[in-house]
């Protein structure tokens, strides 16, 4: 069996990580055949010791004669950087899955230059859809390409899907464990610390998706994500809080059967389905057993005290470019948040004031996103500055 050949973007983060444990698993059916990352040169050297990849790229070029000096032993290696690189590497004839792990609007880009080149894409960033859902989805179809889910929610469905192709769907039932505050009061939520955010009850995520978990802006995003994947409007996607994160997500159809993928909280899995499908390979790792769980436990979502959600579905109603505004002021207010220049509560304040003076576009086109997430993250960091 020809080894698959998969570029990982985005290498060095927590899906990153997880895909090259998959591919150590099952180094007999898949190699790293590119790993990049932005600023991480440390554990981008590390990995590339560790899995001799063609090529490694670095986003951030300043980083560039480090990232050479810390692989000079490793002249099989190639070595690249920047923005045009990462959208070029992807191109590569031997590369067959590209598994796209980039945190935020910066996955975009290169994963249309992967679309473009009918590499399968394993997608674990859902800003990409988020950003530009109808344009990823059009040129999916227009290079046939398979667009596979990573996010655990989203492979959830999908699994549930599969079979059940002539049969629709009545509503998509999207699970959120609630994040570390889903008891806390109005009162409490006012002081919690990005330290409190980034404890989460029971997944192990990047810093970035940790916080939008704790706003539940993740949830909205991921409905989102649901909408374009699967064809579903939004007002037929349910968002349930799951405490116990053992429900990934599920379908219930139109003679009211529900379908749902269980498992415990482990993204290998979803990202060795995405690698595999329609195969399902062994996987090392703990199982789920349904005497242990005990209880699974189902609530709504507040609104009022999670106003992110409201706001993601704000930004579906209205289309165009507005879901790609209501990105790029949540990565400006995430940020800010984890820097301690923000509170837990002016998240949403800030992403609903920039929602209300970007430049709104009803039919966007890739320059148009270009251009309108430069803007409202120029907006969103004025009215951080001037909070």
């Amino acid at each position: 069996m020809k080894k698959r050949q998969i570029c990982i973007l985005g290498s060095t983060g927590s899906i990153g990580t997880q895909a090259l444990d998959v591919i150590a698993q099952h180094s007999d059916r898949y190699e790293a055949y590119c790993l990049t990352a932005n600023n991480n040169i440390e554990k981008l050297a590390e990995q590339a010791r560790k899995f001799n990849p063609a090529c490694v790229v670095i986003a951030n070029e300043a980083l560039y004669d480090n990232l050479v000096s810390l692989l000079a032993d490793q002249p099989g290696i190639k070595v690249y950087a920047g923005k045009e690189a990462l959208a070029q590497v992807v191109e590569a004839d031997p590369i067959d899955i590209v598994l796209a792990s980039m945190v935020g609007f910066a996955g975009l880009v290169p994963t249309i230059h992967a679309i473009k080149a009918r590499k399968k894409i394993a997608l674990a960033n859902k800003e990409t859809l988020v950003v530009a859902g109808e344009l990823m989805l059009n040129l999916v179809q227009q290079n046939h390409v398979d667009l596979l889910p990573v996010d655990s929610e989203h492979s959830a469905i999908f699994q549930s899907l599969v079979g059940e192709e002539q049969n629709e769907v009545d509503k998509i039932l999207l699970t959120c464990s609630g994040g570390p505050f889903r008891l806390f009061s109005h009162e409490q939520l006012a002081k919690v610390t990005a330290a409190d955010a980034l404890k989460h009850p029971t997944w192990d995520m990047g810093a970035k998706i940790t916080i939008d978990s704790a706003t539940l802006m993740n949830k909205g995003f991921e409905v989102m994500e649901a909408k374009w994947l699967f064809g579903v409007p939004a007002d037929h996607i349910e968002v349930l809080i799951h405490p116990q994160s053992i429900v990934h997500s599920g379908v219930q159809f139109k003679d009211g059967a529900v379908k749902a993928q269980l498992g415990v909280p482990d993204m290998r899995l979803p990202i060795q389905y995405a690698f595999s499908y329609p195969e399902r390979l062994p996987l090392n790792g703990d199982f789920l057993d349904l005497f242990k769980a005990q209880q699974l436990e189902f609530f709504k979502p507040d609104m009022e005290k999670f106003p992110c959600l409201a706001l993601a579905y704000d930004a579906i109603r209205q289309g165009g470019n507005m879901p790609c505004i209501l990105n790029a002021a949540n990565e400006v207010a995430n940020a800010a948040f984890r820097r301690g220049e923000c509170s837990f509560l002016g998240i949403a304040e800030i992403i609903s004031k920039t929602m209300t003076k970007t430049t709104f576009d009803a039919i966007p086109d890739l320059d148009i996103y270009l251009q309108t997430d430069s803007e409202a993250r120029a907006i969103a960091t004025e009215i951080l500055r001037n909070k």
